[in-house]
């Protein structure tokens, strides 16, 4: 129904960002590791969308590629993956992270995404593992690349300065949490785990 919304960036919060379009306010859930990815409020942005219509709700989710969009669409088409731990799994792997370990039945990769346990890993091999083969793994995600240590914290810094977090608190946050994270982390647990510690 909507393909994608480009307009001022109004709110941006771990789970959601608020985007005026004309005058319109429109709030699209968005998955952790987009927070970095998404410019100063106050600032132009364009946002992939996907229109989800469940018995008791609606909602818009929200991407910053088209790519991502949709995947997310593939990934609640399979059994028992709703929009949230859809969100979930993009926020947590790159898409090709995301689909070597689908194609090669990583489930120890899978299992150690937040919410999806052994079944849901299970699931989710069977269920894309053909789907995926014959797709090309995508390059072009900002995720794809496993980042240096430097830039992850430099990019959840800047999240939560987007957020609104002034930046003696946000380096205070990312201080205590890297000290209880291992040093390959990845940037959407970073910045949750930073969220925690504010």
């Amino acid at each position: 129904m909507f393909a994608f919304f480009r307009g001022i960036l109004v709110e941006a919060s771990p789970l959601h960002c608020i985007i005026d379009v004309r005058g319109v306010g429109y709030k699209l859930f968005v998955p952790t590791s987009a927070l970095a990815q998404l410019p100063a409020i106050g600032n132009e942005v364009l946002v992939y969308s996907s229109f989800v219509v469940r018995e008791m709700s609606q909602a818009l989710y929200g991407f910053l590629t088209a790519q991502d969009r949709d995947f997310f669409e593939i990934l609640i088409g399979v059994t028992g993956v709703g929009p949230k731990m859809a969100l979930g799994l993009i926020g947590h792997l790159s898409l090709r992270g995301l689909q070597q370990a689908i194609v090669a039945g990583d489930y120890i990769v899978l299992c150690k995404i937040p919410g999806v346990g052994k079944k849901t890993a299970e699931r989710l091999v069977v269920e894309m593992r053909d789907k995926l083969k014959g797709i090309a793994p995508p390059d072009t995600s900002p995720f794809a690349i496993q980042l240096p240590k430097q830039q992850v914290v430099a990019d959840a810094m800047s999240a939560l300065i987007n957020l609104g977090y002034n930046q003696a608190t946000a380096q205070k946050a990312l201080k205590r949490s890297m000290d209880s994270l291992p040093e390959d982390v990845d940037l959407a647990v970073l910045i949750t785990t930073a969220l925690k510690n504010v």
